[in-house]
């Protein structure tokens, strides 16, 4: 008797508080880029009432649920492809599986080539890199994309450990930047800050073409807190809990990018984010931060190299595991695995997919041979930061999938400890809405304005890769039928 009261009581230690996971939630979902693209794409502190607006339509319902899902298949491992394949069958988590897979094929084109300007800004503390012409950009970041896909393929795990630490760095910097930049004006009141302009006029956005076709940078920075979904049910008590832990989320990310963008707009004049000097400031702008906070507290250019070495660190590293990690989710997955060409399923010593890594090289690396159309190295930065706006949200239209499934099964046949609303049309309903939002935004983000070739080329990449994930199962089939 006492000893199962002594393991219900380390059972209850092992509880996390709703604090603790906002914490977690938090540091997963938030970043010092993001507040740098709003800053960027909106216009300075207009993107304040887009922020106010996004967290409340969407990324607040989107949390929950997530919240809901997580609970509902606490036990499934794979996370959205383990919610689809519960809601309908193992084809359609092969393609939500292989969706959130493909996804990350420009994000992983586009790590090589922020780790270089990172380290460029460590050692010369400049933007010095936006000065190379398009063609040593790309040929420097295809030598390093073929390195990594050789590091992938060795199934270096340590890098997992050097992610984490660049990572949580990075979170640090992040808010330590709001602090200090807050407070500088008191500390070192004889230096020069940009005056801040509250007008009406100077808050509400332009609701233009640009603006509409911006919002999948805002989509893009506030997704991905279904990476938090196995700890739904350890949370002390799921029901009241979790939805706190995910309000405070809500409230702590909304404050971090309306107190980021109010620093920022102390720091950074509007004419360093329009017309030619915007993909500039996209490019640079995190390492400018970070170099004129140092300009205030007289401490040199210290804060801008640490800022630079811990982003490299997280650039190279997440670009290894961004090759092995959704690699691994797909083919190691059983209902997935039926699907797939048999060549791909193919391991060497280290248990790395020799020829999914291989494949990747070729769809990333097309993706860095195109880029030679770019001007520069902050253009072609610009672009992709663009083309990963349309294409990483895509992964989210199956959360909302997984949810629509969920609420519109039969009663009874999922339990949840926790329920985001109780009320059947209206869960639909938020479900719906937020699935809209977020292929609305994926469309809309592919324009630019005044370029027809990059717009067209931001609907053939994303095209072009799904059209793979529905030509990989008829070859599997034609295997099958062969006996190969």
């Amino acid at each position: 008797m006492s000893s199962n009261k002594g393991n219900s009581a380390a059972a209850e230690a092992k509880k996390i508080s709703a604090t603790t996971l906002s914490f977690m939630a938090f540091s997963t979902v938030w970043g010092f880029g993001n507040v740098v693209n709003g800053f960027a794409y909106f216009n300075g502190l207009q993107v304040i009432f887009s922020w106010i607006m996004m967290f409340a339509l969407y990324f607040v319902p989107y949390a929950l649920m997530v919240g809901e899902l997580g609970s509902a298949f606490k036990n499934a491992g794979g996370g959205v492809t383990s919610w689809i394949l519960e809601t309908s069958n193992p084809k359609l988590a092969y393609y939500a599986g292989y969706t959130y897979w493909v996804v990350h094929i420009p994000y992983i084109a586009s790590k090589g080539s922020g780790g270089l300007k990172a380290l460029a800004w460590t050692f010369l503390v400049n933007d010095w890199y936006d000065s190379l012409p398009a063609w040593q950009v790309q040929l420097a970041t295809g030598c390093v994309f073929v390195f990594f896909l050789w590091v992938a393929s060795r199934g270096l795990q340590p890098l997992k450990v050097l992610t984490s630490l660049a990572g949580t760095s990075m979170f640090v910097m992040s808010l330590l930047y709001v602090v200090m930049m807050l407070a500088a004006p008191a500390i070192n009141p004889t230096a020069s800050f940009v005056p801040l302009d509250w007008s009406w006029e100077n808050l509400i956005p332009q609701f233009n073409v640009q603006y509409f076709t911006s919002l999948s940078i805002l989509v893009f920075a506030v997704g991905g807190c279904e990476k938090i979904s196995p700890y739904v049910n350890k949370v002390n008590n799921p029901g009241k809990d979790f939805p706190k832990g995910m309000i405070s989320l809500a409230i702590m990310v909304m404050v971090c990018a309306i107190l980021g963008t109010i620093a920022m707009g102390m720091m950074v004049p509007p004419e360093e984010i329009v017309g030619e000097a915007q993909q500039h400031f996209i490019a640079n702008g995190a390492y400018i931060a970070f170099q004129r906070l140092g300009e205030y507290y007289h401490v040199g250019n210290s804060l801008a190299v640490v800022y630079g070495a811990c982003n490299a660190i997280g650039q190279f590293s997440t670009l290894v595991l961004s090759i092995d990690a959704p690699l691994r989710m797909l083919l190691d997955d059983e209902s997935a695995r039926q699907f797939v060409p048999k060549g791909l399923l193919k391991q060497n010593k280290y248990g790395a997919y020799t020829n999914g890594i291989l494949m990747i090289g070729v769809l990333s690396g097309s993706i860095i041979a195109v880029q030679l159309l770019g001007k520069g190295a902050a253009d072609i930065i610009s672009w992709l930061n663009k083309l990963n706006s349309v294409c990483m949200p895509m992964r989210y239209l199956w959360v909302f999938l997984a949810y629509i499934l969920l609420r519109s099964a039969v009663p009874g046949k999922f339990n949840s400890e926790y329920v985001f609303v109780k009320n059947k049309a209206i869960a639909v309903s938020a479900g719906v809405w937020c699935f809209f939002v977020t292929a609305a935004c994926c469309i809309l983000g592919v324009y630019v304005e005044g370029d027809v070739l990059r717009t067209v080329l931001n609907i053939i990449m994303p095209f072009a890769l799904l059209a793979l994930g529905l030509i990989m199962p008829a070859i599997r089939k034609a295997q099958d039928a062969a006996g190969k």
